[in-house]
């Protein structure tokens, strides 16, 4: 059974940082480009960043590059997002799966940047 669980998020002033995790199950995912999603209020769910299978290609959303850093321990089967000078617009639901966005989608984790 495939499981993604994500965590890290909160209430951050802008400006501020967090770290969010995202622990997989179920799958080896050592082989796969994985992927950081945001859903905003109100609008569709978007890729904020990519990470190659062994890590040394990264690709972010011009919205969140300088700021934000992807990185994943495959050992652990997990997925990491940095998120660093936080903005407002950064404030969303913030989800991991594959690139193609194929596997079940955990429950994602909350971020809220407050001006």
């Amino acid at each position: 059974q495939v499981q993604l669980v994500e965590s890290g998020g909160g209430l951050v002033q802008a400006g501020g940082s967090l770290r969010l995790s995202c622990a997989t199950s179920g799958i080896i995912i050592r082989l796969t480009t994985m992927a950081w999603y945001r859903q905003a209020p109100g609008k569709e769910r978007e890729v904020v960043a990519t990470i190659g299978s062994v890590g040394s290609i990264t690709n972010y959303a011009d919205s969140v590059k300088g700021r934000f850093i992807i990185s994943r321990d495959n050992a652990e089967k997990a997925i990491f997002l940095q998120m660093n000078s936080l903005k407002p617009e950064d404030t969303g639901v913030y989800y991991c799966n594959t690139q193609r966005g194929d596997l079940p989608w955990g429950q994602g984790t909350q971020v809220t940047v407050s001006s």
